[in-house]
């Protein structure tokens, strides 16, 4: 079965971390409506679901994809390449040690979840603004022993990997290719974003439905007309915090 972690919006996520966006005015009480939408989405979907509280002081901390990554046999607690959300991991480790044993990314390592994108026992890492090749290389020492291989991606103009690209199933990638260096996603057909919707590729299968944000209406049609099934979902006020469907969950099997 499929769990899925999330968190509470806090209430000062209008001071969240922007790094690509301007900063607008974030309604929090249309924020945290959306953030339980997208949870009783993942229900829908048949995911177990545990809602962790809203951290008051941290910001970005909805944003929970980015403290680790889980892969079946273990579970890698990261050290984020934004400072000031580092505290963020200190609530999700005790939670996914009752899962998997945890090992963690440090010295001058960076790594965020928000740039890894997995394929089956490929995981595809962005050296974007918060993940640095250390980090990979240090993520790549701990899952190589467990048959997992990790493949570098450039990314420009966006915050993370997942930012700019989505696996969707069907040996498929949804990408924006302004953003992401597409050369490692050989072999995989590619389906660009509409080029009004850059941010539309932040996508993720689950339970043969592909999730999008309900702001990436061209982009839907496109992967509907490909034959995949589409659920959208309204997250305006997260995406003003620069997060995205994917951000919002820590999704392995239990």
């Amino acid at each position: 079965m499929l769990t899925a972690i999330t968190r509470r919006v806090s209430p000062c996520i209008s001071n969240c971390e922007l790094t690509y966006l301007t900063r607008r005015p974030i309604d929090f009480q249309r924020a945290c409506e959306q953030q339980q939408a997208y949870e009783r989405v993942l229900s829908d979907l048949g995911l177990h679901v545990i809602s962790l509280p809203a951290e008051q002081e941290l910001p970005d901390a909805v944003f929970i994809e980015d403290t680790a990554v889980v892969t079946d046999e273990i579970a890698v607690v990261t050290t984020m390449g934004c400072a000031t959300r580092r505290r963020e991991v200190e609530s999700i480790s005790p939670l996914l040690e009752k899962y998997r044993p945890i090992r963690s990314i440090n010295g001058a390592g960076v790594l965020e979840g928000g740039d890894v994108v997995k394929v089956g026992r490929t995981l595809f890492v962005g050296i974007s603004t918060r993940t640095n090749e250390n980090g990979i290389a240090q993520l790549s020492e701990i899952v190589t022993p467990y048959g997992y291989e990790v493949r570098p991606v450039q990314v420009k103009g966006c915050l993370h990997l997942s930012t700019g690209c989505g696996f969707i199933g069907r040996n498929t990638i949804l990408a924006n290719p302004e953003w992401v260096d597409l050369a490692p996603f050989a072999g995989f057909d590619i389906i660009d974003v509409s080029p009004s919707e850059p941010w539309g590729a932040n996508a993720r299968m689950l339970a043969d439905h592909v999730l999008i944000s309900a702001a990436s209406p061209q982009t839907a049609a496109r992967l509907r007309e490909r034959g995949f099934r589409v659920r959208t979902v309204a997250i305006s006020e997260l995406e003003k915090a620069e997060g995205g469907l994917t951000c919002l969950s820590l999704i392995f099997n239990s």
